[in-house]
């Protein structure tokens, strides 16, 4: 836990914890739509339980990714470059990331409305169940920014854990103010074409230092933070399509 005393390692602490937050917002979305299906004296059960589940499933795929990255011995040459299966891992992860947040650009300024939106039975354990599974596909684009953007692991774990504390106690503020400002979440998936774009450089052994695509981020967030605070509430901003909606008026918030 030495990294405590470099400012670096405080700067990618919050940085990672800004953008699970943010990009965690449609897990949100996601958990309490299930929960919506069930009595209302349990939603909040469900919805805690679920953040909970989200938070292990991260945690558990970033140490088996990261057991990955120590497999360092070459498999095969490619373009005169050895590639290991940590090679292969950040290359993969990479395009992952470039491919998820190309999409998801897509569908929220060209999607269908609901498109992704699914029936379940109402049982508490069939939720959770759901819950469980579906949040192993929500973390991988988490899971995968945590490595592009961090080196140490323990810095990786406190910031899932941090953002998931946060939106227990603020999701449904969070989730407003996203959805009143929604160039931040266009923002939050332009990062991840970044971050996608360093780990298939480091994959072929071109190493981008974590201090610029820092330094990218947080000028965009600020230029941002300006148009936010110069437009005020003058311009209508764009509806972003919502994969997930609430089918019925008695569902939970987020």
């Amino acid at each position: 836990m030495i990294w405590f005393a470099g400012p670096q390692a405080w700067i990618a602490l919050a940085t990672l914890t800004l953008l699970e937050i943010v990009l965690g917002i449609d897990n949100i979305i996601f958990i309490s739509i299930l929960a919506g299906k069930l009595p209302k004296h349990r939603q909040q059960k469900a919805r805690r339980i679920g953040l909970v589940i989200a938070m292990l499933t991260r945690i558990g795929l970033l140490f088996t990714l990261s057991w990955f990255m120590h497999l360092t011995k070459p498999l095969f040459t490619l373009f005169t470059t050895d590639i290991s299966l940590r090679d292969v891992v950040l290359i993969v992860g990479g395009l992952f990331l470039l491919g998820k947040s190309t999409l998801e650009i897509h569908e929220k300024l060209e999607g269908v409305e609901g498109q992704a939106t699914f029936s379940t039975g109402a049982t508490f354990t069939g939720v959770i169940i759901q819950i469980a599974l579906l949040d192993i596909v929500f973390s991988l684009d988490s899971v995968i920014t945590a490595i592009g953007l961090v080196d140490q692991l323990s810095i990786m774990v406190i910031a899932i854990v941090i953002a998931v504390l946060f939106m227990l106690a603020f999701s449904k503020m969070v989730g407003e103010f996203v959805d009143r400002h929604p160039t931040i979440k266009m923002l939050a998936l332009s990062f991840l074409l970044l971050i996608g774009l360093a780990l298939i450089a480091e994959g072929f052994d071109v190493h981008i230092p974590k201090g610029y695509i820092y330094f990218a981020m947080a000028f965009s967030v600020f230029v941002e933070m300006l148009n936010l605070k110069l437009r005020g509430q003058r311009v209508e901003p764009i509806h972003l399509r919502k994969s997930y909606v609430q089918e019925n008026q008695e569902g939970a918030d987020y």
